[in-house]
């Protein structure tokens, strides 16, 4: 019975590590004579819950998590994050566990709070701080902090000084390699997996500075080769990213254009910036609002459902058909054509779980996010309305499989981010559950 090896790295886009891989000697090793291929994310191409659908092998409507955020069920304000207690869907770690394997677990969003693993965990970025349990078991926390100090779950991204920037995502890099290459040698397990929260953050941060963003992955690159020195020929390695990258060419106030059209109504107007959640909606009046993001949450005001939905129930779809059109129709800053997407989650998804939105809109094939404040002086936002930004997510990321004992390259079109855990799970020799979307590659 084989092992998996996983690296995960977040956002890396094909347009890096695939274009330019003679810069990253130790990836390129594994992508010449391995297995590689772009990989197409899920809707919403998202870390959370794409890095989830990968381990499950389930989208985001099987797993019933939409976002970072969740909405609690027809409340106007009920909103919380996501968190790893939210995802009761067996991962692959908890299939190989119930067989009695070992598993070490290192930043795998989202990991907070840190849930029993037949093995070893460590929590993410979602850990508020590291006065928190972060580990299972608990004991472990101790035992890293001896020999690394805190661990760093992650870096502010988008305010402050971009050269304390530059280097405390070098730093974190630094202590997760040495954290994980720790763990490697002196815990048992038959699967491990590390998720770099960094390759995303630098992305947002550094998009126009490509030098920096490729000298994070050289940095990475380095660290997997020291990492991969420990490995022996009974373990497959795994390079994968949950989704990709490229440049976001401004926002869209999805609220304030909900606004204009008069399905948004306050009762006062909104200050520049103005957030949904702190807005005096006139709720007897609004039939549609959104939430932002990378991509728009569309929710529609239905009588029956709402405590004070407007919408009849009869003209539900009526009103979905209506959004889509319009929102379809809607124009660039310069009335240049959109690739814009409103769909109803059905489309995407055969099971619909947890508290999905009415619609999910993607502006311009992911070129624009969506702006969820309001009070601007127009609906075109040349920067992201949370702060500066310079990348958006996009739909390919990146699959790497290395065998040692089978060095024959195939380079693979495209497979689906559901199907990296049949896959892991046949590299080990597990039946894979008949609930999982995807298919094993081999």
């Amino acid at each position: 019975m084989k092992k998996a090896f996983i690296i995960g790295l977040d956002s890396a886009p094909p347009g890096i590590i695939f274009d330019r891989k003679e810069e990253f000697p130790n990836i390129s090793k594994l992508i010449d004579n391995g297995v590689s291929a772009k990989m197409r994310s899920i809707h919403p191409p998202i870390t959370i819950p794409a890095w989830m659908a990968m381990a499950t092998g389930k989208d985001a409507g099987a797993l019933g998590i939409y976002g970072f955020r969740q909405r609690e069920g027809a409340s106007y304000a009920g909103i919380r994050l996501s968190m790893a207690s939210d995802f009761i869907d067996p991962a692959i770690w908890d299939i190989i566990g119930a067989k009695g394997k070992k598993s070490v677990l290192v930043s795998v969003p989202p990991s907070y709070p840190p849930l029993p693993v037949n093995g070893f965990r460590v929590s993410c970025f979602m850990t508020p701080d590291a006065e928190r349990d972060y580990t299972y078991p608990a004991a472990l926390k101790k035992e890293i902090e001896d020999k690394y100090g805190p661990f760093i779950f992650d870096v502010p991204f988008r305010k402050g000084s971009k050269s304390k920037l530059k280097d405390d995502l070098f730093k974190m890099a630094d202590q997760h390699i040495g954290v994980l290459k720790y763990l490697m040698i002196t815990k048992p397990w038959d699967l491990c997996m590390y998720v770099d929260i960094g390759a995303d953050r630098v992305q947002h941060a550094f998009w126009e500075h490509p030098d920096i963003v490729v000298d994070y992955y050289k940095k990475m690159d380095r660290g997997i080769g020291e990492l991969l020195e420990g490995l022996d020929d009974d373990t497959v390695v795994f390079i994968v990213s949950d989704h990709g990258a490229k440049t976001m060419k401004g926002s869209f106030a999805i609220n304030q254009w909900l606004m204009d059209k008069g399905y948004l109504v306050l009762d006062e107007s909104p200050k520049k910036g103005l957030e949904i959640e702190k807005a005096k909606v006139n709720w007897s009046k609004t039939k549609v609002w959104a939430w932002g993001g990378y991509y728009a949450r569309i929710f529609f005001n239905v009588m029956g459902r709402e405590e004070k939905g407007i919408i009849p129930p009869m003209r539900y779809e009526i009103w979905r058909d209506k959004l889509i059109d319009e929102i379809e129709d809607i124009k660039g800053p310069g009335g240049e054509k959109w690739i814009t997407r409103a769909a109803r989650p059905e489309e995407y998804y055969k099971e619909i779980k947890g508290d999905s939105p009415d619609l999910m809109v993607y502006f311009d094939d992911l070129s624009y996010r969506a702006a969820g404040t309001m009070g601007h002086e127009s609906v075109y936002l040349s920067e992201n309305d949370t702060g500066p930004d310079g990348a958006m997510h996009d739909w390919d990321g990146i699959f790497v499989m290395y065998d040692p004992l089978d060095k024959r390259p195939r380079r693979l079109d495209t497979i689906s981010i559901l199907d990296v855990a049949p896959t892991i799970l046949d590299v080990m020799g597990f039946v894979i559950p008949s609930d999982m979307r995807g298919k094993s590659i081999l």
